[in-house]
């Protein structure tokens, strides 16, 4: 009988036991857990961007082209149109005076100063353009009040180590508050993306989204790692991709925003621009020569079977311009400039922005394709 409570009292003792395991996972909290935590503790810094920029574009009549090109007629000059270009992105506040630093090419060519960033609480502010770095892909706004805002503090930054958790936090595909959760892949990064270089970046599996460039990276705790700058999709081989994120390092980002700091207080309320109204895709190359210009795509280069990798595409000849009584014609690729070779419209404005009126520049222009058959010719033409 003594054996027989003695084991009734052990199983009262594991029931009780079980029970009261089942308790405390019962009142487990999910507001407790250390991501929720760091997300809490850092959303209200972070905004969503929407810049505003307008290109002036030429276009021509197609139908006039048409039949210029097949019936010989007269082909006008292309007239000029004026459009209105939105995209979105993120931000972080890193002041609470308003100071936010967001990618370079979040806000770029933002037009008249048109910025908008909304808060995670709702509100909306105008913003404007301070400094920012080209290269370092890095920019620095600021908000237009003299409200006080929560920041995010740059002195205390994630050691970012290998294999610790990540939160990507901003305004994926337009949706605020939006996170996504992953590892710290990889350090010390260099890629390259439609002809842009990216050096030392920072590698997380974590989701990065349209609309999440220039957002925090945050570790479990609520520390910065870096800032969402760029997403492969695939290798410069064509090879698709999974889970490849890349971030600017919040070390980085720290030494630049004390630069941008600095500038700000050397030049109190200056607002800049980043660049002005511009005309797209070929603005010097048609005001100086009369031809619009295009990127290479991969899709645009296998359709047209042309060497991949290489060139930029002439996409229309102005008629009576400098290009067009040399020669050239659409379709044709610009495949160096000076004898430097240039793969990107960019590349090519860059060059020509130092050309002036009268000035002989020797375009290498022609067809080099993917069998091998190639025919590239330098001509040299003067500026108007």
């Amino acid at each position: 009988m003594a054996i027989f409570r003695n084991i009734l009292a052990s199983a009262a003792v594991a029931l009780s036991g079980l029970v009261g395991s089942t308790s405390c996972l019962a009142q487990a909290d999910p507001a407790a857990e250390p991501a929720v935590l760091a997300v809490a503790k850092v959303l209200p810094a972070v905004v969503n961007i929407n810049t505003e920029r307008v290109i002036r574009r030429s276009v021509r009549d197609p139908i006039e082209d048409f039949y210029a090109q097949f019936f010989g007629y007269y082909r006008g000059k292309p007239h000029e149109i004026r459009q209105t270009l939105q995209s979105l992105g993120s931000g972080f506040i890193v002041d609470p005076s308003g100071y936010i630093v967001t990618n370079q090419h979040v806000v770029e060519r933002a037009a008249d100063l048109k910025i908008q960033v909304t808060t995670n609480n709702g509100k909306t502010y105008s913003a404007h353009y301070i400094t920012g770095d080209e290269k370092k892909d890095l920019a620095f706004i600021k908000i237009d009040s003299k409200d006080t805002f929560p920041f995010i503090n740059l002195e205390n930054i994630s050691p970012n180590l290998l294999g610790e958790t990540v939160i990507v936090v901003g305004n994926a595909v337009g949706y605020g508050s939006s996170i996504s959760r992953g590892v710290l892949s990889a350090t010390k990064r260099d890629i390259s993306i439609d002809n842009i270089e990216y050096k030392d970046l920072v590698q997380t599996d974590a989701a990065i989204n349209p609309g999440n460039s220039g957002g925090p990276v945050i570790d479990i705790s609520g520390r910065l790692v870096g800032i969402s700058s760029a997403k492969m999709a695939f290798t410069p081989q064509g090879i698709p991709t999974q889970g490849m994120g890349f971030a600017i390092p919040a070390d980085v980002v720290r030494e630049n925003v004390t630069k941008f700091k600095a500038f700000a207080e050397k030049h109190p309320g200056q607002k800049l621009q980043p660049a002005p109204e511009e005309t797209a895709a070929s603005a010097n190359a048609e005001r100086l020569f009369g031809m619009q210009l295009q990127d290479l795509s991969a899709d645009l280069t296998q359709a047209l079977g042309y060497q991949p990798g290489r060139g930029v595409l002439i996409s229309s000849v102005e008629p009576d311009s400098p290009a067009d009584e040399v020669g050239i014609e659409r379709g044709l690729v610009i495949y160096k400039i000076g004898g430097r070779d240039v793969n990107s419209v960019r590349e090519v404005e860059t060059l020509l922005s130092r050309v002036s009126s009268g000035t002989n520049v020797n375009f290498a222009v022609g067809v080099i394709r993917t069998n091998g058959v190639q025919r590239v010719e330098t001509v040299a033409l003067a500026a108007r």
